[in-house]
């Protein structure tokens, strides 16, 4: 009784607990977001000169964004060990290491060295240190998820999760908005210390999450859980839940790719084929991300009101039909309004709406005592198929067919798995996190079928 007091307490919301560990989760998605986001855009408008210069332009691009995808190699070992551990001791502990991989790293590569001072040296560094980097955030999202999931309410986990997820619109206001601020510098300087501010300011980022995450207690529901702990968590999963697995990547598909077509390589897209600024793209999504911060927490209640399953299918058609079929034809116009105007409908709405309940949503597949690793393997497979990999796709669809519709083909077909998934999953809003795995998805199964008569 003592010891599950406390954590008893901590799922009620609005709890100092509750409070500070959905601050907490903010604090380490606004990190590992920050990183990522900063990193894409260097990786299309700086690094090709910077560490590449002995290349063509599309050849360095394309070596650019090769290195921005070598992270997401080492994504799903970092899901496998930091899930293995967070699963078998707790989730608070593995979470200090994380933040430390993710900001140290960044930090870090604003330190390197360019390929005029040191040659091929600082691409070298530059590939060791995403790697790195990739083991520290394929562990974050899935304990830096449940510290908020895992101390919320059954009633209020899509709200709670939602807050977890505003780290990262957060960050890429914060990320782009410092970008747009040094690409005002003479390119000279630009080129040569003003493109390191953004990696420099993780340090502060970094330890401030740190100071938060250390004065946490254990998450709730790990506490509450007295199911046998797995020895080995990945295999557990895998036999156990394989179907969850799948579903949750598939799930995901459509907003890694979306974003990584509209964003990252749509950034050098309408630089190096359409002769405009990069700040048409830059700006836009300086504005989608203010409207984001109001949708994510609006999804997220919506969520726990009529369900996860309508909100994210929702997400998913207005991905397909926004990105892959009005995007580019829009952004070809140079018009900054209908520009900002289709970057706020695809991200800000369609992203969004399934960003906010992600995490929620994957929490839901999967027992507590595989939930760290789920959510990891999960997260990071799909980064690793649809993320990763989708710029260097789109680019070398584009260069081939001398249009942007592959692209946008691409783009749709994603959205098609992820539909398929969502509804193979069924609705989730109401399972227990601390009840019997097996019996999970038999709930939404049956809501399903009640539903349906």
């Amino acid at each position: 009784m003592t010891s599950t007091a406390p954590a008893a307490l901590s799922r009620e919301p609005g709890t100092v607990t509750s409070r500070r560990a959905t601050f907490a989760a903010f604090s380490g998605a606004f990190l590992e977001w920050y990183d990522f986001w900063i990193y894409g855009t260097a990786a299309g408008l700086i690094f090709p000169r910077i560490f590449f210069p002995d290349s063509s332009p599309t050849v360095a691009l394309l070596e650019s964004f090769a290195t921005f995808a070598v992270a997401f190699l080492t994504r799903p070992l970092g899901a496998i060990i930091f899930g293995h551990f967070g699963d078998r001791i707790g989730r608070k502990p593995v979470l200090l290491i994380t933040v430390f991989l993710i900001g140290g790293g960044t930090f870090l590569i604003g330190l390197l060295p360019s390929h005029v001072t040191a040659g091929a040296l600082g691409a070298v560094l530059l590939i060791l240190l995403r790697l790195v980097q990739g083991i520290g955030i394929g562990g974050e999202y899935g304990g830096g998820s449940l510290l908020a999931l895992e101390n919320a309410p059954k009633g209020g986990r899509g709200l709670a999760g939602s807050f977890h997820q505003l780290g990262t619109p957060a960050a890429l206001l914060a990320s782009t908005g410092i970008f747009a601020i040094v690409t005002q510098l003479p390119e000279a300087d630009l080129l040569s210390w003003g493109w390191r501010i953004p990696f420099l300011l993780s340090g502060p980022f970094l330890l401030l999450g740190f100071y938060i995450r250390k004065n946490l207690p254990e998450t709730a529901a790990f506490t509450e859980d007295a199911t046998t702990r797995k020895s080995a968590p990945f295999l557990a999963l895998l036999r156990e839940q394989p179907k969850m697995v799948l579903i949750g990547i598939g799930a995901r598909m459509a907003d890694a790719v979306t974003f990584n077509i509209i964003n990252v390589f749509a950034i050098s897209w309408v630089t190096s084929t359409l002769g405009m600024s990069s700040s048409l793209i830059l700006t836009g999504f300086v504005i989608s991300s203010a409207v984001q911060l109001v949708v994510l927490p609006l999804a997220g209640r919506v969520s726990d009101r009529i369900g996860r399953r309508p909100v994210y299918l929702t997400g998913i058609a207005i991905c397909a039909l926004g990105g892959g079929v009005l995007y580019f034809p829009v952004v070809s116009l140079g018009d900054a309004l209908s520009t900002w105007a289709i970057i706020v409908l695809v991200h800000a709405i369609g992203t969004g709406l399934m960003f906010s309940i992600q995490s929620a949503l994957f929490a839901e597949l999967f027992g507590t005592k595989v939930r760290y690793t789920g959510l990891g393997v999960v997260y990071q497979g799909s980064a690793l198929i649809g993320g990763g990999p989708t710029p260097i796709i789109a680019v070398a669809l584009t260069a081939l067919a001398g249009s942007w519709w592959p692209a946008g083909a691409y783009l749709v077909l994603a959205c098609g798995i992820s539909a398929l998934c969502i509804w193979a999953a069924g609705e989730t809003s109401q399972n227990e996190l601390v009840d019997d795995p097996g019996d999970r998805h038999k709930a939404g199964v049956a809501q399903d079928q009640g539903a349906a008569s």
